[in-house]
C-alpha cells in the first residue's frame, strides 16, 4: 500500500529562493588552465572530471518546476554528443573514465527532470524534504520484520479505502465474480478520475513554487502523499483484475 510523505528537516523558505541561482561556480581545466572549463573545456577540448552537482545546474537550468523542456532535450542531445564515451576513445584512461561518469550523471539527470513527478520529488529533495517511498532502508526494515511499510490515509478517503480494501478482500478469498469486477472497474474509474485532478494541483503548486510563493511546497507534499496512496490503490486493483 502507500507510504507517507515525511520531512526529515525544514524546507528552505524565503521568496524566490527557488528562482534566484547562486553565481555558477567556475573549475579551471586541468590540461590548459581556462576558467571557463565545465563539462568540457570551452579552450582546448578536454573532458573535465566528474564532479557533485544538481541536475538543473547540469543543464545550466533554473531550479524551476514548469522548466522549458524543450531546452532540456536540447541540451541532452548536445551533451551527449560531446559527452559520449567514443569521442574519447583515444584519449587518456582517465579522461575515457570521466566520460562514463559524466554520461551517467547526464542520463540520471535527464530522467529525473524530464518527468513531472519525479522533478517535483527530486527539488523537494534538494530543499531537504525526504519522501518516504524513496527509502530504501524504510522497505528492507519492512521485509526483515514481515510488515508493511506504515501508510497514512488521506482522510477524505478514509471511509473509499476502507471499503475498497475490504472489497479486495473479498476478490483474493473468494474470487472476482461479475458483481465483484464491475465494482472495481467502477472503482478503478474514479480514482483515475482523481489522479488527473491532482497532476492539474500539482501543476498549480508549481506556479506558485516557480514565482517564489514558499507555503506551495507544503502544497506539494501533500499532492504528492495523495497521488501515492491513489498510486497504489489503482495497482491493487489492477492486480486484482489481472
Amino acid at each position: 500500500m502507500s507510504e507517507a510523505i515525511k520531512t526529515e528537516s525544514k524546507p528552505m523558505s524565503g521568496p524566490k529562493l527557488n528562482v534566484l541561482q547562486a553565481p555558477p561556480v567556475q573549475h579551471r581545466c586541468w590540461s590548459c588552465g581556462d576558467m571557463r572549463a565545465e563539462h568540457f573545456c570551452g579552450e582546448c577540448g578536454h573532458v573535465q572530471p566528474a564532479l557533485p552537482t544538481d541536475f538543473f545546474s547540469f543543464f545550466g537550468l533554473p531550479r524551476l518546476l514548469e522548466l522549458d523542456e524543450d531546452r532540456l532535450e536540447a541540451e541532452f542531445y548536445k551533451l551527449s554528443r560531446k559527452l559520449h564515451p567514443d569521442v574519447y576513445s583515444r584519449a587518456s584512461d582517465r579522461e575515457q573514465q570521466w566520460s562514463l561518469e559524466k554520461t551517467s550523471q547526464l542520463n540520471d539527470a535527464y530522467r529525473t527532470l524530464k518527468d513531472p513527478i519525479s522533478r517535483t520529488e527530486y527539488l523537494l529533495m534538494l530543499q531537504g524534504i525526504q519522501l518516504e517511498e524513496q527509502s530504501k532502508i524504510a522497505t528492507e526494515q519492512a521485509r526483515a520484520f514481515g510488515v508493511e511499510k506504515k501508510q497514512t490515509v488521506p482522510a477524505e478517503l478514509l471511509e473509499e479505502a476502507f471499503e475498497l480494501n475490504m472489497l479486495l478482500e473479498e476478490a483474493k478469498h473468494g474470487g472476482v465474480d461479475d458483481d465483484v469486477r464491475a465494482q472495481l472497474i467502477s472503482t478503478r474509474d474514479a480514482l483515475t478520475a482523481r489522479m488527473e485532478g491532482l497532476s492539474q494541483e500539482l501543476q498549480a503548486a508549481w506556479r506558485r513554487w516557480d514565482e517564489g510563493d514558499a507555503a506551495a511546497t507544503e502544497a506539494m507534499v501533500d499532492v504528492l502523499n495523495r497521488r501515492s496512496y491513489l498510486r497504489n490503490l489503482l495497482r491493487d486493483i489492477h492486480e486484482v483484475l489481472g
